[in-house]
């Protein structure tokens, strides 16, 4: 697979080259809007919902969907590789401390999933906010963090 350098950080490729299983892995994911944006919702209120998401070296959460304003926090850094439903593929290096924030309009969503390329852990902290542009997609209870 052939990547263009954009920055010193990020690599990007078109889908075409995406592996077969993620490819179908997102055909799929475009009939179900996974709204588990986290591996495990630590927290939730009638503003906000609190994901964690854990990757060991070589792990990867599969495709979901945001829809919700949001921001997320890198809790260890790390070397990550996402699929983007625009087709991109992003390989990113992620600072300890980075966070970043996205909105999104009525209707606006962003599709990709999320691999660890490094060799520790990596950890992101994901806060949604319930009252955006669009209505949160139903999560089921077996991402709930146990009580």
């Amino acid at each position: 697979m052939a990547l263009t350098m954009l920055d010193k950080s990020t690599d990007r490729a078109d889908k075409s080259a995406w592996p077969a299983a993620i490819a179908a892995e997102f055909e799929r994911e475009k009939l179900n809007h996974n709204g588990c944006v986290g591996s495990t919702l630590l927290s939730e209120s009638e503003r906000v919902r609190v994901w964690i998401i854990r990757l060991a070296p070589g792990e990867r959460i599969g495709f979901h969907r945001h829809v919700l304003d949001y921001f997320w926090t890198s809790v260890t850094g790390g070397r990550g590789r996402q699929h983007v439903h625009d087709g991109t593929t992003v390989e990113y290096t992620y600072l300890p401390g980075e966070t970043r924030h996205e909105t999104y309009g009525p209707g606006e969503f962003k599709v990709h999933d999320l691999e660890n390329l490094g060799d520790k852990e990596m950890v992101f902290m994901t806060i949604e906010f319930l009252n955006s542009a669009n209505k949160p997609l139903a999560i089921p209870d077996k991402v709930r963090a146990a009580a």
